[in-house]
This record gives C-alpha cells, structure tokens and sequence, in this order.
C-alpha cells in the first residue's frame, strides 16, 4: 500500500471495515512511513474536534444573549 492508497482508505481503517488484508498492508504501511502515522493521527484529532464543537449543549443560555444571535447560529447549524 502506498500514501495515497492509504488516505482512500483511511475511513474505512478507522470504522474497522476494511478486509484483513487490506488492514495489514495499511499497517505494514503505517510502519514504514511516518508522514502517514501523523496524517492518520492529525485526521483522528480532527474527527474529535469535529464532533466536540457539533455535540449539543442544551445547558441554558445567558439572558444577556441577543435572540437574533441565536437564531443565526441555529440557521447556520441547519446549512
């Protein structure tokens, strides 16, 4: 497996859905090539953050907060 082999199946590594034999030449790879051990694990801490800033937070809000700031968070969330 080579870099770019490795970033088309990167999702399918970390969901554990990859076949047997194509998980062990992504970790042969990941063995040999240390730019792809950060790739992997600067996508990993982006996978986190990303869910980090979209979970919902349902703990009441400050009364000093504009409703129509409110809304267009909300309207920006739907997109």
């Amino acid at each position: 497996m080579n870099c770019r082999e490795m970033t088309d199946f990167l999702m399918a590594y970390l969901d554990d859905e990859l076949p047997q034999a194509q998980r062990e030449g992504f970790d042969a790879h990941l063995q040999e090539c240390p730019p792809c051990i950060v790739y992997l694990d600067t996508y990993k801490e982006a996978v986190r953050l990303g869910k980090q800033v979209c979970a919902r937070d349902d703990s009441p809000l400050p009364e000093d907060v504009p409703e129509v700031l409110i809304d267009a968070i909300l309207a920006a969330r739907e997109r």
